[in-house]
């Protein structure tokens, strides 16, 4: 079993990729691979809502970037956590756009595996973020995986999370928990459990 981590910071080596490691290490513990990606310093589009991604080969129309990097990576995986600094109340921008791209064009891929978001903060605003990036996993269909507090740790003023004791202890719990509904998942298949069917979706529109 494997989950990729995102790290939607510039900094590869910030206080994100610190609290992300912390995730890491412990699945590793409990036997589940893992693999690290950064969004990097170069800018990430926006979806422009082109449909190119549904109409041919299911990669974005951009190439310069990591969405289609990343489309790749998740179609072997068994599970994500994405991970970022809080701007403004709200995640980066850079993971906003890079997340809109990767649900859109690789859904499928996504869909009913378990998921969580990881927030690193100095102050506040790190349940507004979380709310943001959760509603990207509801509407996929993907079970979201809780800790004994929010998934949010809090940096010193040296930029490192390795001071609050609190919220290294719930990154841990979280790993530990995501681990458990992998295996959980996997023992199901292996009696014949598989996700439900996908209907086709039913559009509603509030202005005729």
């Amino acid at each position: 079993m494997k989950v990729i981590l995102f790290n939607g910071s510039t900094h590869a080596n910030g206080c994100t990729a610190q609290a992300l490691e912390i995730v890491a290490q412990t699945l590793n513990q409990q036997n589940i691979e893992t693999e690290i990606l950064s969004i990097g310093t170069t800018g990430v589009h926006d979806c422009i809502a082109c449909g190119t991604c549904r109409k041919s080969t299911g990669r974005c129309v951009f190439q310069d970037d990591c969405v289609n990097n990343w489309l790749e990576k998740i179609k072997t995986a068994d599970g994500f956590v994405f991970g970022s600094p809080v701007y403004y109340a709200h995640p980066t921008g850079a993971l906003l756009s890079a997340m809109d791209r990767l649900f859109y064009a690789g859904g499928q891929y996504l869909r009913h595996k378990p998921v969580a978001a990881v927030l690193t903060a100095r102050r506040a605003g790190t349940t507004a973020s979380l709310d943001v990036l959760n509603k990207h996993f509801t509407i996929n269909q993907m079970p979201v995986v809780a800790s004994s507090y929010w998934n949010q740790i809090y940096r010193d003023a040296n930029g490192s999370p390795n001071t609050d004791a609190e919220g290294i202890q719930t990154l841990q719990h979280l790993a530990n928990n995501l681990a458990w509904l992998l295996k959980c998942i996997a023992a199901g298949k292996q009696q014949g459990i598989t996700p439900p069917d996908q209907p086709k979706t039913a559009m509603t529109n509030f202005v005729r």
